[in-house]
């Protein structure tokens, strides 16, 4: 059994503590955050240890893996501080998305957690979904050809006005995830956003991209839809054919160049994929398995270095909007250091 513990028990936090409870190879064995009330009914709940100093819980617990859904400003803010203790002591650690706000202290916990050989993962829960995988693996086993083009859209109801970069920075490590996951590096982006009325942060956007590969793309994103309708879209298209996912996990349609029957898979009700929450199992999933298989750091699926990759193309877009939607190259994001 691997030893878990929770930092940050408010709201997602929640979700980390119910599913590292449920699964079969984890042992929830302490909870920590900075408002002890919220602390103790999570420790209540689930029979557990209570802290809300981390660093005294990391003193005192056997701990394998810390897991962090702490928030703050652009909900990545207080990431930093609990990741680099955790990481000083030489736990593994999944940090909730953004793996931060600033890029700066991304890359900081980036190259600390490689100096110090442990396993650094986020939750960019999207693409673990099965419906995710078999377009991956159309990708992977050539079944779309050379790929052309991607078209994103994450769009969903989102009133808070934290920022004027909240919704790049909040939402949109998920969507550019996927596009990382099925098209590559990212290599250029160019950016045009709008603010609703009566709203402070860039409120929706409609971003263009240029992969390593040569393949194209584009993302549209916003906080001013709604949640009762479908918020997710996806589609991929090569030199053979293209598929399309809707809705995260729901169906996904590929339409071969040279046949005329299209292939279908649709998430069954006998799946453990009963609403959006329920994607954590399959990334949480992974990560617990991945650990007590003994993957090399470097090699961990949604890894740190990829939640960085996708903090650097969402700093492009931001510089891009700035500079009145001029053409950016990653390599070229204001500060960008090797990792």
């Amino acid at each position: 059994m691997l030893k878990v513990a929770v930092v940050g028990v408010n709201k997602i936090g929640k979700l980390h503590c119910q599913f590292y409870h449920q699964h079969n190879d984890t042992e929830l064995v302490a909870v920590c955050d900075l408002i002890k009330n919220r602390a103790q009914q999570m420790a209540e709940t689930y029979h557990t240890a209570c802290y809300t100093d981390l660093e005294k819980m990391l003193e005192t617990e056997e701990i394998d893996i810390v897991s962090i859904a702490t928030a703050g400003v652009e909900n990545g803010s207080h990431h930093f501080k609990p990741a680099m203790t955790a990481i000083k002591a030489g736990k593994d650690v999944l940090v909730e998305k953004p793996i931060s706000n600033s890029i700066e202290e991304a890359r900081e916990m980036v190259q600390f957690a490689t100096h110090q050989n442990v396993r650094f993962v986020c939750n960019l829960n999207h693409r673990f979904v099965p419906i995710a995988s078999k377009g991956k693996n159309l990708i992977d086993n050539g079944s779309l050809g050379a790929l052309l083009f991607l078209n994103m859209k994450l769009t969903i109801q989102n009133p808070k006005d934290m920022t004027e970069w909240f919704h790049m920075r909040a939402l949109h490590p998920h969507s550019i995830d996927v596009m990382r996951y099925f098209g590559g590096e990212i290599r250029r982006v160019q950016s045009f956003m709008t603010k609703a009325p009566e709203r402070n942060t860039w409120s929706t956007v409609s971003i263009n991209m240029e992969f390593a590969s040569g393949a194209v793309g584009h993302l549209t994103g916003s906080y001013d839809m709604s949640r009762i309708h479908p918020i997710e879209y996806c589609e991929v298209g090569g030199t053979k054919g293209r598929f399309e996912i809707d809705n995260v996990f729901e169906r996904l349609l590929f339409f071969p160049h040279n046949r005329d029957e299209i292939l279908m898979e649709h998430n069954s009700i006998f799946s453990d994929i009963g609403s959006f929450h329920d994607t954590f199992l399959y990334r949480f999933a992974d990560f617990i398995q991945q650990v007590k298989k003994g993957v090399p750091p470097a090699e961990m699926n949604a890894s740190s270095h990829d939640a960085l990759a996708v903090q650097e193309v969402i700093e492009a877009a931001i510089q891009s909007q700035k500079n009145g939607g001029e053409v950016v190259d990653i390599s070229n994001v204001q500060g960008k250091s090797n990792v």
